[in-house]
């Protein structure tokens, strides 16, 4: 098991204040333009990702990530419209306004470019982005890194505050272009290309990593590791002995339904069983 060092966990410490964080997922409904949004007012939605990040944050999750997940099905970064960056702009800060904790940003499928933007204007610290680097086959199509031009796009911003944590072998995809190479290359490669911190993701939502493939990613790296999915509070203590942090979603939700909306009380069972490896 690899030891996380402080220079490891310097970008996590930088946004946190802390070395083992706990981020809580908002989940946004489906916004106008998605297939999936009917009709419903702006004030209904964006009370319903504030009531998920209150939710959260009174639970005790350190901060929050916000993603455009009821966009179903998703758009290729080149294909996302203006509107989900407006949408997702109020989004973030109205959050930040209200919660006043670190926020990140992930716009899918795979739009650090946007993802940027947003943060930039609603006050979010970094942001997540499920291919940085190589390509892979995901269920949107081919899918390949965007990591030249979105650094290119972040020193355009002023943005170099904003931080990147990057996917290993992301979820809901076939790695088979890249099967010549092992996990822990493909790791080394988004430290290469520039990110903050690197996620590690099981085989889809609500899917964790195995313990295995954490310690693998996590010996190929010096940044910060966390694991984005599949993350309960059966098995937290288990993974923050060997990363930094987790963003968690499904489980937190009513019925344990990424859909759902935040349940206050599976919140702080979750927080409770983290304690002993947050406060040790």
């Amino acid at each position: 098991m690899q030891e996380i060092s402080n220079s490891s966990a310097s970008a996590v410490r930088e946004i946190f204040g802390t070395d083992k964080v706990l981020i809580g997922m908002i989940h946004c409904p489906a916004f106008p333009g998605a297939p999936r949004y009917r009709g419903a007012d702006m004030s209904t939605i964006y009370d319903a990702c504030m009531r998920d990040a209150e939710a959260l944050i009174e639970g005790g999750m350190h901060g929050l990530m916000i993603e455009n997940h009821g966009d179903v099905p998703f758009s290729k970064p080149e294909d996302i419209g203006q509107e989900t960056a407006a949408f997702m702009s109020v989004v973030t800060d109205r959050i930040a306004r209200e919660t006043g904790v670190p926020l990140g940003v992930n716009v899918l499928a795979n739009a650090p470019i946007t993802a940027f933007a947003i943060a930039m204007a609603g006050g979010a610290k970094f942001i997540r982005v499920n291919q940085w680097a190589n390509a892979y086959v995901a269920n949107e199509g081919f899918m390949e890194g965007r990591a030249a031009e979105a650094m290119r796009y972040r020193s355009l911003l002023r943005a170099e505050h904003i931080k990147v944590f990057a996917d290993s072998h992301v979820k809901h995809g076939s790695h088979a272009i890249v099967a010549d190479r092992s996990i822990q290359e493909l790791t080394r490669d988004l430290a290469f290309f520039d990110a903050d911190g690197v996620i590690a993701t099981g085989q889809r939502t609500g899917n964790t990593a195995t313990i295995e493939e954490i310690e693998e990613i996590g010996s190929a790296t010096h940044l910060p590791l966390l694991v984005g999915s599949g993350v309960t509070k059966d098995n937290i203590v288990e993974i923050l002995k060997r990363t930094n942090g987790v963003i968690v979603a499904s489980s937190l939700k009513f019925d344990g339904v990424w859909w759902n909306p935040v349940d206050i009380e599976r919140v702080k069972a979750f927080r409770a069983a983290a304690a002993p490896e947050l406060e040790g």
